[in-house]
Order: structure tokens, then sequence, then C-alpha cells
């Protein structure tokens, strides 16, 4: 990717052959941008597909576990289905670690316990209801959640941005703002506070 214009919405890239492209994302399908970075890998990582591979039937962000690698390049991967792919990393780079997700890219994924980061100065299209339903309800047992800021993660994670139909009325009902207790309870579970951040146990 060569240069990014905000205003006319217009990416400019430079192909293989030196040839450069201006084009605008919204009209142009099929294309896939992103980062090239030197990663390193051993046998029994965890892995996930950062884009899908149709001719291995592997899905975007499908996760894994790195279960043979040779000098060539050539990985042998353990799919959470169970099944196995065989790939030369060269003909697939596209791979990452596995150990974290996002809630995005985690649904339709279960796990027992699922540690869920929450920056809440990221923003209403990030932190928000959604959001906070998707990562919560991957834990099969535990979700915890470690936050910048206490006192703005329930307004975070209480936004509304479901969308609604052009002629569905927009309910009104009184405004109210889940609280957090920030007095100290000890349960089972006592809160934990790991550098500047603090978990909420479900």
């Amino acid at each position: 990717m060569e240069s990014i214009e905000e205003k006319e919405n217009l990416v400019t890239v430079e192909r293989t052959n030196g040839q450069r492209v201006s084009y605008d994302p919204r009209r142009l399908q099929g294309v896939t941008l992103y980062r090239e970075e030197q990663q390193e890998f051993s046998e029994g990582d965890r892995v996930q597909f950062t884009a899908p591979n149709r001719e291995q039937r592997v899905a975007n962000r499908e996760l894994g576990t790195i279960e043979k690698i040779d000098a060539s390049g050539d990985f042998r991967i353990r799919l959470d289905s169970g099944r196995a792919v065989a790939f030369n990393i060269r003909e697939n780079p596209h791979l990452d670690h596995g150990y974290a997700v996002t809630s995005h890219s985690s649904q339709g994924q279960t796990a027992d316990r699922v540690l869920i980061h929450v920056d809440t100065e990221a923003g209403e299209k990030l932190v928000n209801r959604r959001m906070a339903y998707v990562a919560v309800s991957r834990g099969r047992y535990d979700a915890q959640i470690y936050t910048n800021d206490k006192t703005q993660l329930a307004d975070g994670l209480g936004r509304d941005v479901s969308h609604r139909s052009a002629i569905e009325p927009s309910p009104e009902p009184p405004s109210v703002t889940p609280k957090i207790d920030s007095s100290p309870v000890r349960t089972q579970t006592e809160e934990q506070t790991r550098a500047e951040g603090h978990s909420v146990s479900r």
C-alpha cells in the first residue's frame, strides 16, 4: 500500500510489477489488504489462519495447533475441528499465533475460560453491548474482564449499536445506566488486578 486519501476514500497500491493503482474500497470487491510480518513458529504452537484457504477448506480465523514443521517450510496443522491440513508457508503465508483472538473472530467458538480485554477508550464501534455479549458468551464456565477504566466499563458495554429499520419506531425507555459496584467484595473468585487493568468475574 502506497497511500490513503481519506477525503476521497481512495487507496493507492503498488503491484508486484511496479504499477500503481488507486481505487475506492467501497466499489471494489475481493481485495484483501494485509501487512507482512516476520513470525517464528514452533511445533505445538497455537495458530490461526488470517485469510480463508478454499483449497484446504480452511475458514478465516480458524484455529489449530502446529504438529510438524520442516526446513523447507512445510507445515502440518491439526485444526480444532480435528481435521489436519498440510501446506507450504510460502504458498499460504496468512498465519498468525492463535493464543488471543478478537471477539469478532471468536464468534461460534467456545472455551472453558475466557479472558476479555476491554479498552474503554476504543470507541463505540469496538466497545458496545454486542461485543460484550459475544465475548462473554464464549466462556463455558468462566469469563474475566480486564479494563483500563472500571468506572467507564458499564457505560461502554451498555451501548446499543443495533441497527433499526426506517419504519421501526425508536423506543424511548427511561435512561438506565448499569452500575458496577466499586466497593471491595470478596467471593470465591476474587477481584484481580494486573498492571492497570481490573478483572470482573462472571
